[in-house]
């Protein structure tokens, strides 16, 4: 337990300790094919997600990797997560981000809320899964999607990847997001709270195994919070997007009973732009420094480097392709 949360406190220390430095723009040469896979001089930065959650922990850590095995600097910052970090990729706030498959696949493909435009994004790497984790008041009456009907529903903060997955569990269930429950969107911390004083019923949340605030809800609530399982509404939501599959949370990860689920992959995105030179050598410091990583989250042992390049749609970017031979 203390250590769950020395992980938080150790990733907070990387993304503070890594912001404040203006970025240095790499060389926009893309183009790979058996170009260097040396980092050049400069400073990017990492798109991560809330503080609470995996894509913070473990984008504190990869910041941390680069920039004591490569010559850039690297910092991450907390963010919404996926939808934002795409946005504010494509537009230059961020170097590096972490992304849901199915919202990087809307970017591509210029859907959901993409909108019609097809955004330029390469994929660095597939890395680990995230489990959607459907967790509510024992006492709210709730045990499918379905009844969360006129609930009091926390659906990830706004332009979240969680966000995302939050209104199509809904809109596969037969309800809508805006009308059918009392969405908050609210980020991890605030829903954790809201949870705990019952000014919520339930909450929404993708993202890798264990998350610290989920951790912290059931620890503090025991039997007072139970886990959905959302399985049956995995035919409609492949109809919506075919990434999605089933998973299991497993019962030691919580401390309580295992539940099935379902997952769908993360990507590592960068802009179609980012110097060949640079993504090679971070996907490749990935997979020969993992083990270092793994100490950060526990989530990292499920990247897998035969999985790494399986980002379709998305493309993978050509540096990354020279790293995974």
């Amino acid at each position: 337990m203390l250590r769950k949360y020395a992980i938080g406190a150790i990733a907070l220390a990387l993304v503070v300790s890594g912001c404040g430095g203006k970025r240095t723009p790499t060389t926009p040469d893309a183009s790979g094919g058996g170009a260097s896979c040396e980092a050049s001089d400069g400073r990017i930065t990492i798109a991560t997600g809330n503080s609470g959650g995996v894509y913070f922990v473990v984008g504190g850590g990869l910041a941390k990797l680069i920039s004591d095995n490569t010559k850039l600097k690297a910092s991450a910052a907390e963010t919404g997560a996926s939808v934002q970090n795409i946005q504010q990729l494509v537009g230059g706030t961020y170097d590096i981000a972490f992304s849901l498959a199915d919202t990087a696949a809307d970017a591509v493909n210029g859907t959901g809320a993409f909108n019609g435009k097809k955004e330029k994004i390469a994929a660095l790497s597939r890395i680990y899964p995230n489990y959607t984790q459907v967790l509510v008041r024992a006492d709210a009456g709730i045990n499918s999607i379905a009844d969360m009907k006129g609930k009091r529903i926390s659906t990830g903060s706004p332009k979240s990847g969680t966000e995302v997955i939050a209104g199509r569990l809904l809109k596969s269930a037969g309800l809508n997001i805006d009308s059918d429950v009392q969405a908050q969107r609210l980020d991890l911390t605030k829903t954790a709270d809201g949870m705990k004083d019952g000014s919520i019923d339930g909450l929404i949340w993708s993202g890798g195994l264990p998350t610290p605030q989920i951790t912290d809800i059931t620890t503090s609530m025991k039997d007072r919070v139970k886990f959905v399982d959302i399985t049956p509404l995995l035919p409609e939501m492949k109809k919506i997007s075919p990434v999605y599959d089933t998973g299991t949370i497993p019962a030691a990860t919580y401390g309580v009973s295992e539940v099935k689920t379902i997952v769908v992959p993360n990507l590592l995105l960068v802009r179609e732009d980012f110097a060949a030179n640079n993504a090679c050598a971070v996907t490749k410091l990935i997979f020969d420094k993992k083990a270092d990583l793994e100490k950060v989250h526990p989530a990292v042992k499920d990247i897998s480097r035969d999985k790494a390049a399986a980002s379709d749609p998305v493309p993978l970017h050509p540096g990354a392709k020279q790293a995974l031979g």
